[in-house]
């Protein structure tokens, strides 16, 4: 005390708590997203509703054992004789409580690789796709802050036209996923013409996802993820702007993971073959400077000099948050990998360039 006489204290009443506008509905189940306990700052320009569009979950198990092939091992899925994993694929709650970790505050959530089992004949992978998303769904179904993203498999063009028929229009998906290599098609193979005349028409997302490589090249060093993932999500995009997929149709919005794999190293070189006419290139809608302009991808870059080439080559609003959540090859600390960038840039890839991408769908 310094001997100076005080006057108590007066307890000051608190104001009504006021609602914060944009902030998203908290799931009961749901650790609080943003700055908790244990989590981390979310930086200078992250304001507004943050979402992961790059996160993984496997389906709801139940109704995969009855399929040829699938076999349920404890709470996990054996496909084909491998059990699909990591066992946090299976757990949503993990996946709430790491991203109010990082100061996420929603995902969207595709079914990782394993699921895709690309190969199968039109009724097999009818039954599979149809259980597979309404899986998805099914997990996902009590979780406000997750959003499934419905699997379309484009090596089977006429299922792919069904599932978009029976799932189109509705409203617990927040668009589509499905590999980057379609296998035994080209992404630019006329047979899927129709699927994406009907994806543009529809109006929502697609995320394209590497799967198994086809290159035994790359069976040693780990290279079938190392190289092969970025890789064929770059033939993928190579075939979108090579085959006028994306010049036809201004509308679509596709997502390629991995911050694009080599597209943004490579498009310089794609658009000097079209200059100077290099033999099988077609003459094209629009020139492939201007045709990767037309993707988004995620900020899964683990470079920030390799970021910034995407934020100049694909450009600024077409960059938007993706972690490839629950895998060791993914973004630990997304908005973190943010930071050596602008206010204004990391406002843009974590909330505004992922509501013009879903395009006013919830």
């Amino acid at each position: 005390m310094d001997g100076r006489s005080r006057r108590p204290r007066q307890r000051r009443q608190r104001r009504p708590a006021r609602r914060r506008i944009g902030r998203l509905p908290r799931d009961p189940g749901r650790p609080r997203a943003g700055r908790v306990r244990g989590s981390r700052p979310r930086g200078a320009g992250v304001n507004g509703p943050t979402t992961d569009v790059h996160t993984h979950l496997a389906p709801a198990i139940g109704g995969l054992d009855a399929l040829e092939g699938v076999q349920v091992v404890g709470d996990t899925v054996s496909i084909d004789g491998r059990v699909a994993g990591p066992a946090a694929l299976y757990d949503e709650a993990a996946l709430l409580g790491w991203l109010a970790e990082r100061g996420l505050d929603q995902a969207w959530v595709s079914v990782p690789p394993p699921f895709f089992r690309q190969g199968l004949d039109p009724q097999g992978t009818s039954a599979w796709v149809a259980a597979l998303n309404d899986g998805i769904a099914e997990r996902l179904a009590r979780h406000d802050a997750l959003h499934p993203l419905a699997y379309l498999p484009l090596d089977q063009p006429e299922v792919a036209l069904a599932e978009i028929a029976r799932l189109g229009g509705d409203p617990r998906f927040s668009g589509w996923c499905a590999a980057a290599a379609s296998g035994s098609l080209r992404l630019d193979d006329s047979r899927l013409a129709p699927v994406w005349d009907a994806l543009e028409a529809g109006d929502r997302p697609v995320l394209l996802h590497p799967g198994a490589t086809p290159d035994r090249r790359l069976d040693h060093h780990y290279l079938a993820n190392l190289l092969g993932n970025p890789v064929e999500t770059t033939v993928a995009a190579a075939e979108l702007v090579f085959g006028d997929v994306l010049g036809r149709r201004p509308l679509l919005r596709i997502v390629l993971v991995h911050c694009g794999g080599a597209v943004p190293a490579l498009v310089g070189r794609w658009q000097r073959g079209v200059d100077s006419a290099r033999p099988g290139v077609q003459p094209l809608t629009i020139d492939p400077r201007e045709a990767v302009r037309r993707l988004w991808v995620d900020c899964l870059a683990h470079d920030a000099a390799l970021l910034d080439l995407a934020l100049s080559a694909i450009g600024g609003d077409k960059v938007v948050v993706g972690s490839d959540w629950p895998f060791p090859m993914g973004l630990d600390d997304p908005l973190g990998s943010l930071q050596h960038l602008s206010a204004e840039t990391v406002h843009a890839i974590s909330h505004r360039n992922v509501t013009t991408l879903l395009g006013g769908h919830p």
